[in-house]
C-alpha cells in the first residue's frame, strides 16, 4: 500500500464508524466545501484543503511522501521523537519500518484537536439531549480545549521524522470512531441489569483484559457493581476529549443511567455523581489500542507489517 491508500482507507473507516452516519458526515464535508468557494483567494491560500475531503482536523499525514510504498509500520498510541528515534534505531537492525502511526495527533493535528469537538453535539443528540442545549453545553469546552493545546511544542515528533526521513501520520478521530462503533454495537446487543453487568462485557474484549492484568483495566468511578444501570451509553468515546463537565446534568434529564468512558477528569466525575449517573472507566490505553487494531487490522489484510510500540495492545483480529 502507499502511504497516500492507508491514510485513505483510514478516513473511510472513520467516516464509516461516526456516530453521525455517513450521510451526516458527507454533509458537513459540502458545508465546508460550500464555505471555501465564498472565501476570498487570500483566505483559501491559508485553508488546510484537506479538511475539504477529510472531516477530522486531528487525522492527518503529518511528514512524508504520499506515493511512498509502505511495507512495514512502526504503530503507537503516543509517538514522540523517541518513537521516531526508534523507528530509525529498528531499521539499522534491519526492521525496514516505512512508517510510524500515531494514535494521538501530532503537528498540526495537535493544534486543531478541538475541531472535531463538535461532532460531540450531535452524539449527545442521539442519546436525547437537544442539539442547541448540546451545543451550547460544548460551546465553551471547545474554546477551552483549543487555548490549551495552543501553546505546545506541536512539531517535536514531526521535526524528527522530517531529519530522518521517516514518513509519519496520525489517526485519531478515525480509530476513536471505531472504538464507539464497535462498543455501541455491544451494549445495544445487551441487556445489564447493574453496572457490573457492563464491567463483565468490557472484560470479554482482549484489550482490556490485558489492560486489567497491568492493574489498568475498566473500573466503575461513580456508581457500584451493585448499582442500577439503567440506559447505558459509550458517550465519552470519541470527539477529541471528554466534553464540558456541565453535560452530565442534562445527560441524566435524557435518562441516561450508565457512561462508559475512555477517561474522565475529577471535575467530570464530581458531576457525575452529584447527577446520579453511573460512569465506568472503560480504560484509555486499552480502548485507543482496541480502535487502532482495527485500522492496522485492515491495513495488515493488505500485506503492510505492524511493529507495535508505545503503549499499543495489539490484538489481531483477522
Amino acid at each position: 500500500m502507499t502511504l497516500k491508500e492507508i491514510y485513505d482507507l483510514g478516513i473511510q473507516m472513520g467516516i464509516d464508524a461516526d456516530p453521525r452516519g455517513r450521510a451526516s458526515v458527507e454533509k458537513v464535508l459540502a458545508r465546508r466545501n460550500k464555505e471555501f468557494g465564498a472565501l476570498s483567494k487570500e483566505k483559501q491560500a491559508e485553508f488546510d484543503k484537506e479538511e475539504l475531503t477529510n472531516p477530522y482536523t486531528d487525522t492527518r499525514i503529518l511528514f512524508g511522501d504520499p506515493a511512498k510504498e509502505v511495507r512495514n509500520v512502526l504503530a503507537g498510541i503516543d509517538i514522540d521523537a523517541a518513537e521516531i528515534l526508534l523507528a530509525d534505531r529498528l531499521n539499522e537492525k534491519g526492521a525496514n519500518i516505512d512508517l510510524v502511526i500515531a494514535h494521538h495527533p501530532n503537528g498540526e493535528s495537535l493544534a486543531a484537536l478541538h475541531e472535531v469537538m463538535d461532532m460531540q453535539a450531535d452524539i449527545m443528540n442521539k442519546y436525547g439531549v437537544p442539539i442547541n442545549i448540546a451545543e451550547g453545553l460544548l460551546r465553551e469546552r471547545i474554546k477551552q480545549v483549543g487555548r490549551r493545546f495552543n501553546p505546545m511544542n506541536h512539531t517535536q515528533a514531526v521535526d524528527a521524522a522530517r531529519l530522518l526521513g521517516i514518513a509519519h501520520m496520525c489517526s485519531h478521530t478515525i480509530t476513536d470512531n471505531m472504538v464507539y462503533e464497535f462498543l455501541e454495537n455491544l451494549v445495544t446487543s445487551r441487556e445489564f441489569e447493574t453496572v457490573g453487568d457492563v464491567i463483565e462485557m468490557l472484560k470479554e474484549i482482549p484489550e482490556y483484559q490485558e489492560a486489567a492484568k497491568g492493574k489498568a483495566g475498566p473500573t466503575i468511578v461513580s456508581g457500584s457493581e451493585k448499582s442500577r444501570a439503567g440506559k447505558v451509553a459509550a458517550l465519552e468515546i470519541t470527539g477529541g476529549t471528554n466534553a464540558a463537565e456541565n453535560v452530565y446534568e442534562r445527560l441524566s434529564h435524557a435518562g441516561i443511567g450508565t457512561i462508559i468512558s475512555m477517561h474522565a477528569g475529577e471535575e467530570h466525575l464530581k458531576e457525575a455523581q452529584k447527577h446520579h449517573i453511573n460512569m465506568v472507566i472503560a480504560g484509555h490505553m486499552s480502548s485507543d489500542s482496541l480502535g487502532m487494531n482495527l485500522f492496522l487490522d485492515a491495513i495488515e489484510k493488505k500485506g503492510v507489517g505492524v511493529t507495535a510500540c508505545s503503549g499499543l495492545i495489539r490484538v489481531k483480529r483477522i
